[in-house]
Parts: structure tokens; C-alpha cells; sequence
């Protein structure tokens, strides 16, 4: 699976007006699936401030082990994450900070439409009050 960099090299390539080869196209979508799991989002979320150990991030999403463990494996393996064992514990961290800045992207989008979306609930509010 490609790191987030070489994705964005790949990316590249779909922005010319020339046929885009499938493989680009199959590696996009399985890194952006990645991201479509809203419990993957939560643990990049926590992970931010620096690397936790498995444990913490069962406790701060509040859900079980395996289920934490089936997440950090599917990142790791995507490039996102990497990870390192300390005795029994195991330690995961973002490998690609450049995650960030696409989440980042993606939320300034979506605060975006909502506030153009209040803003025409209020239109219609003054309007209907009228």
C-alpha cells in the first residue's frame, strides 16, 4: 500500500488530462477507505499529540482491544502508523504527520457548507418572519 507522499505523487498523475492507469485509481480509493471509518478517525485524532500504547486508546474510545487493535493494524499497514514495542506494550505514533493536513482540508471544507448553510437558515428565517 502506498504511504500518504507517494499517494500524492500518484494523485498527481490524475490531474492531467491523460488516462489515469487502474492501479492509481485502486490505491486511492483503499487509502482514502482508510479514512472512511469514523474510529480511525478518532484514534488519529488521539494520536495527534504524540504516540500512545494500545491500552490508553482502548480506554480514550472506549471500546475494546481487539476492536482498537483491528484499526491500528489496517494504518499500519496503510503506512499511516508506525509502531514499536516496549515489553508487553505496544506503541503507535503517526509515521505520516501530512494526515493531518488532508483531515484538516476535508473539516475546513465541511465547516465551510455549514456555515454558508446557517447562513441561509437565517435568510429564511428574517425572510418567513417578514
Amino acid at each position: 500500500m502506498l504511504v500518504f507522499g507517494d499517494l500524492f505523487f500518484q494523485v498527481s498523475l490524475m490531474k492531467s488530462s491523460q488516462p489515469v492507469p487502474q492501479e492509481v485509481v485502486q490505491q486511492v480509493a483503499e487509502y482514502f477507505s482508510i479514512l472512511s471509518e469514523p474510529m480511525r478517525l478518532r484514534i488519529l485524532n488521539l494520536l495527534r499529540d504524540g504516540e500512545k500504547c494500545v491500552q490508553e486508546l482502548v480506554e480514550d474510545t472506549e471500546t475494546s482491544q481487539a476492536n482498537v487493535s483491528k484499526h491500528l493494524k489496517l494504518m499500519l499497514q496503510a503506512g499511516i502508523l508506525t509502531r514499536r514495542s516496549e515489553g508487553t506494550s505496544a506503541y503507535y505514533r503517526v509515521e505520516d504527520e501530512l494526515i493531518f493536513e488532508l483531515c484538516n482540508l476535508v473539516c475546513d471544507r465541511l465547516a465551510a457548507r455549514i456555515e454558508q448553510q446557517a447562513r441561509h437558515f437565517r435568510e429564511f428565517s428574517l425572510t418567513s418572519k417578514q
